[in-house]
Formats: structure tokens, C-alpha cells, sequence
């Protein structure tokens, strides 16, 4: 075989390996990642469906003050359009997702963003949003990270 036979070889080989390569590192795709209205990055957590505005209304049926800005904050990260938030007067134990405009999957998807809270059906289109969340105690926000 003479040099020049082998450097042509050689080559060939070599643009194989690198296709081969190419190939393999094309369809090992990492988790989605964005970052937030808030600076944060985002990988692989319950988000609203893509192109679609999921309308959600939180409500803080607990005692704790804050806690529904807490929710709208983590829900907007999330990519849901939190159109209200509030205080009820009535307190309660378990976090409720209630679906309004018959989209469970919306709901289910609000639910699993809040870290699994109950869905129920409850219609109601007077209320202008798909989803309505109602806080209880026994619901904490996601922990922070420190920034100075």
C-alpha cells in the first residue's frame, strides 16, 4: 500500500469517526433549560403548555401573609399567566387546584407545579380564568437560593 493510499485511508476514517460522533451527540439532547422573568434557571419542571395562556387565579386560604404572591411568583416562572391574586377569609388545610374552564390537563399541570396538590372540577365561566388555586397551610413555597 503505498502513503499516499493510507493518508487517503486515514482520512476516510477520521470524517466516519467525526460523522459517527456527530450523530450521537445530535440525538443526546439535555433537559429543556430557560431562564426565568426572575434570572433563574429552569430545567425539567412542570411548565404550562407550550404556546398556550393557562389564565390562573391564587388564592391564600391560609394565615400566612404572602404566600399567594409566593405561588403567582413560582407559577409565573413556570410559564402560567397568573392574571390575580388574593386573600380568602376562610382558612383551610389542603392546597385545592380547581379546574374552570374544563381543561384538566391545565389543571393537572398547575397541580404538579405546585408540588402536587388535589384537582377537582368546578366549571365556572364567569370568572374569566381557566384555573383557580386555593392555598392551604400545609402548602410551602419551593426554598430560594441566596443572592446578596
Amino acid at each position: 500500500m503505498t502513503p499516499r493510499a493510507r493518508r487517503v485511508g486515514a482520512i476516510g476514517i477520521a470524517l466516519v469517526t467525526v460523522a459517527v460522533v456527530a450523530v450521537l451527540v445530535a440525538r443526546r439532547r439535555p433537559p429543556p433549560v430557560r431562564t426565568t422573568a426572575l434570572g433563574r434557571v429552569v430545567t425539567g419542571e412542570i411548565m404550562a403548555p407550550p404556546n398556550t395562556r393557562v389564565r390562573v387565579e391564587v388564592i391564600n386560604a391560609t394565615r400566612t401573609s404572602g404566600l399567594a404572591r409566593q405561588a403567582t411568583r413560582l407559577l409565573r416562572d413556570r410559564g402560567f399567566d397568573v392574571v390575580t391574586y388574593g386573600t380568602s377569609g376562610v382558612t383551610q388545610d389542603t392546597t385545592v387546584v380547581l379546574d374552570r374552564s374544563s381543561h384538566p390537563d391545565w389543571a393537572r399541570r398547575v397541580g404538579q407545579a405546585l408540588g402536587g396538590a388535589r384537582v377537582e372540577a368546578r366549571p365556572d365561566t364567569s370568572r374569566y380564568v381557566d384555573v383557580t388555586v386555593v392555598l392551604g397551610a400545609t402548602w410551602r413555597p419551593p426554598s430560594q437560593p441566596f443572592r446578596p
